[in-house]
């Protein structure tokens, strides 16, 4: 949708700078560290439980998304491409420029409590992270689970971030009531992949703790293994790695999934790559030549091995809480040399 009738009340029509929004739509900048050289546009929603287009290749059928755009900076990230929509780009902007759906909770209140409403399950944190850190100023998800607390509705949540234990009294409450669960993103525990393409979000390990919490108060929480990045996180050392740091972290399953290269996220990305890791760009584009996705025979191959990890490491046999205990974050490393595995 392209949102034309929305502007800013207070821009010209000609003004790049100012992206597509109600007229009420209130722009803020805060001057703390976090939060510098970022701008928040909160706006007043019309609606906030989505239905996903049939189309989606994803494995459920309704979301809320309190904010667009994302703090955590990670450069592969496939929402890019919706900034565009609101005259946006999906680089810097997408980084930078967050949407805030200030009346995500009132909203979500009340269309759960909607005659047509069904009770369908809700998945959060599908499109952009529902805890980045703006959640942590605009606390826009502890009225979001308080409402489907109260309407017993089953939820799921995504995330890279670990401002989900500050919300653990609702998500417990919430499970009492109604199907609740969770993951964590962690594709690679790698410190300086990470510093480098996930530059805004926590420390993998940090990922990791936060998983074993919630499964030692009673929220099943797996690991989404993703991305793995082909010729810097997929050698069989990395993904040893990875798959023994999620198991010692007590997951309930563990989901792989390669990178994948959406318009906007691939420009992007491309664009990274070849300031970091020339070497690697002609590798890329010969593996994503075709479309978004890798190579079938290379995501199946990539998804055998961390089958087989998984079950060599036990992911899914639940330890004792005051037995699991993770390793310590590593320290830094050397530049270590390019990884080149799929060939």
């Amino acid at each position: 949708m392209r949102w034309d009738n929305l502007r800013l009340a207070d821009a010209g029509r000609d003004d790049p700078a100012v992206p597509l929004f109600a007229r009420d739509a209130v722009t803020r900048t805060f001057d703390t560290p976090e939060f510098r050289g970022m701008t928040f546009y909160e706006i007043q929603a019309r609606s906030i439980i989505n239905r996903v287009p049939a189309a989606s290749r994803v494995p459920f059928e309704y979301t809320i998304n309190p904010y667009r755009g994302c703090g955590h900076r990670c450069v592969y990230c496939f929402a890019r491409k919706t900034h565009q929509y609101l005259d946006l780009d999906s680089g810097a902007d997408f980084d930078s420029k967050i949407v805030v759906k200030v009346n995500a909770a009132e909203l979500a209140r009340k269309e759960l409590a909607s005659p047509r409403w069904g009770g369908h399950h809700v998945a959060m944190g599908t499109n952009v992270d529902c805890y980045q850190r703006a959640e942590g100023r605009y606390r826009l998800m502890r009225g979001i689970l308080a409402a489907l607390r109260d309407a017993a509705n089953p939820f799921s949540i995504l995330t890279k971030g670990t401002l989900i234990l500050r919300d653990l009294d609702l998500l417990t409450e919430a499970a009492e009531r109604a199907e609740v669960s969770a993951a964590v993103s962690v594709g690679f525990v790698d410190p300086g992949v990470w510093r480098s393409v996930e530059p805004g979000t926590p420390d993998p390990h940090r990922r990791l703790e936060t998983c074993a919490t919630l499964n030692d108060n009673g929220i099943a929480c797996g690991v989404l293994m993703a991305p793995i990045l082909p010729y810097l996180t997929d050698s069989p050392a990395q993904l040893d790695r990875t798959v023994r740091e999620i198991a010692q972290a007590g997951a309930t399953h563990l989901t792989p999934i390669v990178l994948h290269l959406r318009p906007g996220a691939r420009e992007w990305w491309l664009a990274w790559l070849s300031r970091e890791h020339p070497r690697l760009v002609p590798r890329y584009l010969e593996l994503y030549g075709r479309g978004a996705y890798a190579p079938k025979s290379y995501q199946e191959r990539i998804s055998a091995q961390v089958k087989e990890l998984a079950a060599r490491h036990g992911v899914g046999r639940t330890a004792p809480a005051m037995a699991r205990r993770l390793p310590p974050p590593p320290a830094p490393e050397q530049e270590a040399p390019e990884q080149l595995t799929l060939l």
